[in-house]
Order: C-alpha cells, then sequence, then structure tokens
C-alpha cells in the first residue's frame, strides 16, 4: 500500500531552522499561545497549530494564517517555556519571501519593493523625508549635538502624522535641546519589514543607517516609534550599532521630571492611554508615558480593561500595518469601544502604528465627535507654558 505524502516540500522543517526558526523545538504544546493570541477576539487562529506543523516539517507556506502574527509578544510573555514564536512566525515568512515558495500578499509586496527602493513605506521620494520640518528651522545633526531626532516614516511622510514629528520638534527646541536630524539621509529602521520576513531589506537598512549614525558622531537617538525604538535597541547592536536609543516619551518624561519643561495649562480631559505592543511587552516601558500624563494639570488618566503587559494590540506590528484588515477583525475597533465605554475623550498614543489605526477605527466608527486620538507629545506641546 503507497504512503500518503502529507506535504510535498519535506525539507520544510529544516529550512525553518537555517533561517532563524529553530524556537518551535522547544514547544510542548500547551496551547497557552493560541490562548493569549488577539487574533482569537475576532476569528480563530491558531499558533499552537502552526507551531506543531512546523515541528513535523508540515508547514503550509501558503496560507493566510502566515501573514497573521502582529509579533506583539503576549504569546511569547506568556509562554511557560518562553518560546520566541515571533521568530518561528519570522521565518515563516522569510522562506516565503526569501524562496519564493507561496505568494507575498500584494500589499505587502508593494510595500517591500518601495522600502527597498526609496527608503520608505509610502514610496515617496527620499528628497521628501525632511518635510515635515519646513518652517521650523530644524538644524542638520552634526558631531557633538545633544541628540539625534529620528522621527521614522510615518510621521516623516503620512500627511495627518506628521503632526507628531512637527510638534516634537517644537518641543524640543522649546525645552533648549541641542537637536538634529539627518533629513534625507534617513531610511526606515526595517524593523517592520523585518518581521515581515524580508531579511535582506532589513539587513541593507540598518546597514546604511548605522554608517549614517557613525558618520555624524551620533550617540543618542530619540525615536517617536516604538519599532525605532526596538530595533535601534536590540537589533542593530547584533551589526555593529551601538548607541543609546530612547523613545520620547522616555525623553519628555526626564525634561519634565529634571524642570527643563513645564507644563502648566490645563487640559481638562479624559484620557484613556494604550500600551504600544514594542514600547511595553517587547521593552517594559510603561512608566514613563503615565507620568508624562500625569503631569499635565487637569488631565484625569483612565485604564484600558487590558493595559499594561495586558494590552491588545492595535493591530499594525509585523507589517500588518501594510495589509489589508477586514473591518470585523481590526483590533483597534475593539480598543475604540473600550475607550468609549470607560468614558474616555481622548485616546493618547505613543506610536505611529496605533496613531494611524486609532485614527482609521475613529472615522469608520464614527467615534470623531466623542473621542480624539492624539499622540502625547501633541498633549504636551498643549500643556506647555
Amino acid at each position: 500500500m503507497a504512503t500518503k505524502t502529507l506535504n510535498p516540500y519535506t525539507e520544510a522543517r529544516d529550512i525553518l531552522v537555517e533561517v532563524g526558526g529553530e524556537a518551535f523545538k522547544s514547544c510542548y504544546q500547551c496551547g497557552t499561545c493560541s490562548a493569549v493570541c488577539p487574533w482569537n477576539l475576532v476569528r480563530d487562529f491558531s499558533p499552537r497549530r502552526l507551531m506543531h506543523e512546523a515541528q513535523l516539517g508540515l508547514s503550509s507556506f501558503d496560507s493566510e494564517d502566515t501573514w497573521l502574527c502582529v509579533s506583539c509578544n503576549a504569546c511569547v510573555q506568556r509562554c511557560p517555556r518562553g518560546v520566541e514564536i515571533i521568530d518561528v512566525m519570522r521565518s515563516l515568512r522569510r522562506t516565503v519571501a526569501g524562496l519564493g515558495i507561496a505568494p507575498v500578499p500584494d500589499s505587502l509586496r508593494i510595500t517591500a519593493k518601495n522600502i527597498t527602493g526609496v527608503g520608505n513605506p509610502y514610496g515617496e521620494p527620499e528628497d521628501k523625508r525632511d518635510e515635515w520640518a519646513s518652517g521650523l528651522d530644524v538644524k542638520s545633526f552634526t558631531s557633538g549635538m545633544e541628540v539625534l531626532y529620528f522621527p521614522g516614516c510615518v510621521p516623516s511622510y503620512d500627511p495627518d502624522v506628521k503632526v507628531v514629528a512637527r510638534t516634537v520638534a517644537a518641543i524640543l527646541k522649546r525645552a533648549g535641546v541641542d537637536f538634529g536630524i539627518i533629513g534625507n539621509q534617513e531610511k526606515c529602521c526595517g524593523e517592520a519589514i523585518r518581521k515581515a520576513g524580508f531579511e535582506d531589506t532589513f539587513q541593507s537598512l540598518a546597514g546604511h543607517n548605522i554608517a549614517a549614525f557613525r558618520e555624524r558622531g551620533v550617540k543618542t537617538i530619540v525615536v517617536s516609534s516604538p519599532h525605532c525604538y526596538h530595533t535601534f535597541k536590540n537589533e542593530y547592536p547584533e551589526l555593529g550599532g551601538e548607541f543609546e536609543v530612547l523613545h520620547i516619551t522616555q525623553y519628555l518624561a526626564s525634561l519634565i521630571e529634571s524642570g527643563r519643561l513645564k507644563l502648566t495649562r490645563e487640559i481638562n480631559k479624559k484620557v484613556i492611554y494604550s500600551d504600544p505592543c514594542y514600547l511595553g511587552r517587547h521593552n517594559d516601558v510603561y512608566n514613563e508615558p503615565r507620568r508624562i500624563l500625569e503631569s499635565i494639570p487637569g488631565v484625569e488618566l483612565l485604564e484600558f480593561p487590558e493595559n499594561r503587559e495586558y494590552a491588545i494590540c492595535c493591530g499594525g506590528g509585523a507589517g500588518r500595518i501594510w495589509m489589508d484588515t477586514p473591518r470585523e477583525e481590526r483590533f483597534s475597533d475593539i480598543r475604540m469601544e473600550q475607550a468609549v465605554e470607560q468614558g474616555a475623550e481622548i485616546i493618547a498614543v505613543a506610536c505611529p502604528y496605533c496613531y494611524l489605526n486609532y485614527r482609521d477605527s475613529m472615522l469608520s466608527m464614527d467615534k470623531s465627535e466623542v473621542l480624539q486620538v492624539k499622540d502625547i507629545a501633541e498633549l504636551v506641546a498643549e500643556a506647555m507654558e
């Protein structure tokens, strides 16, 4: 009797190990990952099944599930064996993207092409990267300056989110910080495109940015995106990029606490803070954003039912921000409803991806009359003397 072949791609298991997904070997199939995955709030998704398929060499690389993981880290944080499940998900995608054995979602493929070609996901010209700073008299970074401000792709190019970069620059100038930008020499940090499986693109971006930082004599980098924060702090060092990296909320908190930045204007609003995955679960930065909000006169700080290490992802990580998500499956819609139920008037965010997703949910759910989405930096600017 002939034996049925379950998967014609018999080398799958070895390939996943070769591209960094060997973590599946430590999984003992307890199912905790599936239990805590936010996707199961809106649809069925089993990381446990993907892990077991990897163990057996039966990975289905053409499955939609390959592209669902948002790398929110909820599964890794609560796994009883500390299995780096995100590495397995990245290796699945890297196998598809690198070897071409299955299709890449169209929107992600186009985004990857944009980032590879012009250094940003929007496909916009490189020489427009610093247009967000027009009229602000922001200096070009030179050696000896206090900090390099690195706004990242979304605040540099998105028409609505440019306000974040402009606001941060205005705050730093007001506080007397000696800072600069590298403008058109800046490229995407590469964090999300790496998690989406495009390792070669990440390596190229990281190499370019590290060289640009070194050439300018950069020592301290302040970023607006938790994704830039994570990759500069945790991934660039393995490539020789050793810098002090601060998220803008950490830096603003230090400016406020040292007295360099004074917040005296009242903002009499109920504000609810959304923990970004790459600031919170990935890097344990929970307190500084809350200290900033608590220092603003008049603000009543509220909390989501799931907050800090239990916060629900906005849905934008690991390249999902560039992929289509059906309306009924958007995590940000869940958070929008929760914010309204808590009585919030403003959702305070500290991540450009959160800004994009919450803004879209606010508009699609017709919540703009009862709820605003603002970056913490915007609130700080409103409260400044």
